[in-house]
């Protein structure tokens, strides 16, 4: 078996929805053992964002189990305890009291009132990396609002950039702030996690969708520090490299992305004109950018008639950036996917349904991901987990169960709720 970087490290992971569970299941990729908490009877409130839901051993829909739920919850156990009732609470602080890292994304304050605040666990734990996942940080004009992906893209000036040139805003088609803000309280986790293990001084991580949203900006976010330009949407369209777009051709669309000068005479000469590669309007990629319409239409005219993949083949022998706009459909049925193990099925130990998941993209080549646990059902490791970590007995499980502090997940169950 391959060796697991994270493993023995413990990650308590309070947080639903996207952003939190999103970094968490990259930490339990690589070996981390996390424990999802989640609310007896209910559990993240992605499991019921569907259809389209996971189709169990009987043909029918597994409501509870929606494809959403699957795409950030793997390799993970989960656990089904009520925070709000005073045995529960008790049971995180003693779980927290074991971890190596808890992740939360409640509103700024929601946790203090149960004692599940970083000063609170600090104090049991003073190692703890705490990472708390906010739309707007925990101090600031906006603290108090919820965090929502949509705002965060709007706020941080993400959608003033994206749609059509004369068109209105336009979100991305996926939760990106959300996702990158999972990105990047994964980084800060690591970095703090070897904090502790040198020091062993723990710390709360402050990451917000509206912070990494507008870290995100890159390049625009610069050009307007540097130089005070407003950037605005431009479509397909790059806006400072020239061409750099879709191009209409007889059976579809082609990307076309001219990063610098030689692939543009490569382009021009593959076209039948190395003349425009040396044409002084076209020749450095300033002047393509000042005579952008000129070069586009140029381009479009000589494109327009050809087939795309045709065309894609001329230019990728030639080192000139090309490819097609897939559907998702056309992603998942690209010889990539096969050759690159971008796919990774889970057989359902109990029943044999089969789980799909995007692996995790980065291949390490002593350490790689892998993948143990299919996403858990509410609560169907429970017992299990508070066994492992605490220690506590049958008859002590018995008795969280009836007071309600816990549930698990009957073994015939099969909805996830």
């Amino acid at each position: 078996m391959n060796a697991r970087a994270l493993e023995g490290v413990k990650v308590l992971d309070l947080s639903r929805v996207l952003a939190g569970p999103w970094s968490t299941q990259i930490l339990a990729d690589f070996g981390a053992d996390v424990i999802k908490i989640e609310l007896p009877g209910h559990g993240d409130d992605t499991r019921a964002w569907g259809p389209p839901y996971l189709t169990g051993a009987d043909g029918e829909a597994e409501i509870g189990t929606s494809a959403y739920y699957l795409s950030c919850n793997r390799n993970k156990r989960s656990a089904a305890i009520n925070l709000a009732s005073p045995q529960g609470a008790n049971l995180i602080r003693k779980l927290a009291a074991e971890a190596d890292i808890v992740v939360e994304n409640f509103k700024v304050g929601g946790l203090r009132k149960y004692g599940l605040d970083y000063d609170s666990l600090r104090a049991v734990n003073p190692r703890l990396v705490y990472c708390s996942i906010t739309g707007f940080g925990q101090n600031g004009p906006y603290a108090d609002r919820g965090g929502y992906d949509f705002v965060a893209q709007g706020m941080g000036g993400f959608m003033s950039i994206t749609g059509e040139e004369n068109g209105g805003p336009l979100r991305a088609g996926v939760a990106m702030a959300d996702l990158s803000t999972g990105m990047y309280a994964t980084v800060s986790i690591m970095m703090a996690l070897r904090h502790a293990e040198r020091t062993g001084e723990g710390q709360q991580i402050d990451v917000s969708l509206l912070d990494t949203q507008i870290a995100m900006l890159a390049n625009q976010g610069a050009n307007f520090l540097v130089g005070g330009v407003v950037p605005g949407r431009l479509g397909n369209r790059h806006p400072t490299v020239v061409p750099y777009k879709t191009f209409e051709v007889a059976d579809g669309m082609i990307i076309i992305a001219v990063g610098n000068d030689r692939q543009f005479r490569a382009l021009c000469e593959e076209m039948g004109h190395p003349e425009l590669g040396t044409d002084p309007r076209f020749a450095t990629s300033a002047q393509r950018l000042i005579n952008r319409d000129a070069i586009e239409a140029k381009v479009q005219q000589l494109v327009r008639p050809l087939n795309r993949d045709a065309l894609m083949e001329r230019f990728v022998a030639k080192g000139v950036p090309a490819g097609p706009v897939n559907s998702i459909k056309d992603v998942f049925e690209d010889p990539f996917i096969e050759a690159r193990n971008t796919v990774h099925r889970f057989r359902r130990e109990e029943d044999g349904v089969e789980i799909p998941t995007v692996a995790y993209p980065g291949k390490l080549s002593a350490t790689p991901a892998d993948y143990r646990y299919c996403p858990p059902r509410v609560g169907e490791h429970s017992r299990e987990i508070l066994g492992q970590w605490l220690g506590l007995d049958d008859a002590t499980l018995d008795a969280l169960t009836a007071e309600g502090a816990i549930a698990q997940r009957p073994s015939k169950e099969r909805n996830g709720t």
